[in-house]
């Protein structure tokens, strides 16, 4: 069997809830082909959130899975207070958002009969000015800001509906002071970084500064996770070049951007970002609403066929599910809908745009040499070794066109961390001293395992030992 009959190059992300917490379930998507498993932290207990960690990381070694555990952090969020029994608002009614406490809904605003309903974010009013826009549960509600004192905000209704309990708000344009770290959030990451979790995804990120301050937090607690960035409003598209920059990786979370922006920017902002992840080296997930349908239905609508294949054309690294996993009747189905669509798009992206990335450095022109050669070489794969991720990650950036890029490492950490790279299979392996020994053994892994077969064309990028030092190197193989 040929190396690429069985290889995905695309990941897949799921996120867990009560559809596919059990341990049967968890084996079954394990199978399937799951490659992380995402924890949403909006509403997640720390007794709740230990268990699962240790039950994905139980179900891993059972199946002979091991796949990353990402961990997303609410972040910083206004929401609406509770309310006795849903407000119908109607067009055109004056409503007002109370910022000072003990303010209930249904209490007057002023001399006047207004309705209101109290916000958790007590600065809300000197954020925001007359005239912008207040969105509430996703949009569904539209509001405009008439005038504003420091107790309530007044709003005219302009798209009504009904208004519960702790509903979110958006402020398209409107930059708020929040922290972008909240209190807990910092104690939801210490909960994972206890229980070994490799990612964490950041919510509502603006600036490079919030991850910043992520990274600090990880480096007082001497953590190697791995920063997601999570782009949601307008700031960070503003700033999407510096924020990719300075994170791990880049999360389009297409549902709070798609009620930030204009609907027809939404497409144009997960391409441009995209291709700004790559041309910077980083993996980029594209998420929510992938198969929104599937939550109810066993199958997905046409335009959501396409989305995957939209994503999977552009070579983002992940196509993530959220309520499709977390709370849908269809949950294994998902998945594999998902590998299924990936497979049969990545086999005509062969020609497809690729990236024109800026080599500066020595080795990534090495790199850039051994994608030349898998590219006009059939039945090739690409073989790397690597400690900490680096040389997996700079040819996964590549976007090699046909070959897997089978990456050999000592460390687990790390393993896990390769799920996130798109074309990357990584393999857990000790690293010998002499670099030869160390390919030999892999190679002699892989066909163990029936991964590579006689004829394959192996391009091997490590470094090797020449005069007692070590050099960067691409060898071209040929398994017999």
């Amino acid at each position: 069997m040929s190396a690429n009959d069985s290889f995905r190059r695309t990941k897949i992300i799921f996120t867990l809830g009560p559809a596919t917490e059990s341990e049967a379930m968890l084996e079954q998507l394990l199978h399937a082909g799951a490659d992380i498993v995402r924890l949403n932290m909006a509403h997640a207990k720390h007794d709740w959130t230990r268990t699962v960690i240790r039950r994905i990381r139980a179900v891993s070694k059972r199946v002979g899975r091991e796949v990353a555990i990402m961990m997303d952090i609410k972040g910083p969020e206004i929401r609406t207070g509770d309310v006795s029994a849903p407000i119908e608002l109607k067009a055109g009614e004056i409503f007002d958002f109370t910022v000072r406490p003990g303010m209930d809904a249904g209490q007057g605003g002023g001399a006047e009969e207004v309705r209101s309903v109290g916000v958790n974010y007590q600065d809300l009013a000197k954020d925001i000015s007359v005239g912008d826009t207040v969105l509430v549960d996703n949009g569904l509600l539209r509001l405009e800001v008439l005038e504003k004192n420091d107790a309530r905000i007044r709003c005219r209704v302009l798209i009504p509906g009904e208004l519960k309990s702790r509903r979110h708000i958006n402020l398209p344009g409107v930059k708020v002071n929040l922290p972008s770290f909240t209190e807990k959030d910092r104690a939801d990451s210490i909960v994972g970084l206890e229980e070994g979790i490799d990612f964490l995804a950041l919510s509502f990120v603006r600036e490079a500064k919030d991850i910043e301050l992520l990274r600090a937090f990880l480096a007082e607690k001497k953590s190697k996770v791995r920063i997601i960035a999570k782009i949601e409003d307008q700031s960070a598209i503003q700033n999407l070049n510096e924020i990719v920059a300075a994170c791990d990786g880049l999360m389009v979370a297409r549902g709070d951007l798609g009620i930030e922006c204009p609907f027809e920017e939404l497409p144009v902002i997960q391409r441009r970002a995209v291709r700004t992840c790559i041309a910077h080296g980083r993996p980029v997930i594209v998420a929510t609403h992938m198969l929104e349908s599937m939550i109810s239905q066993p199958v997905p609508t046409r335009a959501e066929i396409t989305d995957v294949a939209n994503a999977v054309y552009e070579l983002a690294d992940c196509v993530m599910l959220s309520g499709e996993t977390t709370i849908g009747r269809y949950p294994l189905e998902c998945v594999k809908m998902l590998d299924s669509i990936s497979r049969r798009i990545e086999r005509e992206t062969g020609d497809e745009w690729r990236p024109d990335a800026v080599f500066t450095g020595e080795r990534m022109k090495v790199l850039k040499s051994a994608i030349v050669l898998a590219n006009e070489l059939p039945n090739s794969k690409l073989v790397t070794f690597t400690r900490h991720g680096f040389m997996a990650q700079g040819l996964a950036l590549l976007r090699p066109a046909h070959s897997p890029i089978l990456a050999f490492t000592p460390s687990m950490e790390v393993f896990r961390q390769l799920r996130l790279l798109r074309s990357v299979e990584p393999h857990h392996m000790p690293l010998a001293s002499d670099p030869n020994d160390t390919i030999e053994h892999a190679i002699a892994m892989l066909q163990r395992i029936g991964r590579i077969a006689p004829g394959d064309k192996l391009i091997i990028a490590t470094d090797i030992l020449a005069s007692d030092r070590l050099i960067d190197s691409v060898q071209l193989r040929t398994v017999r």
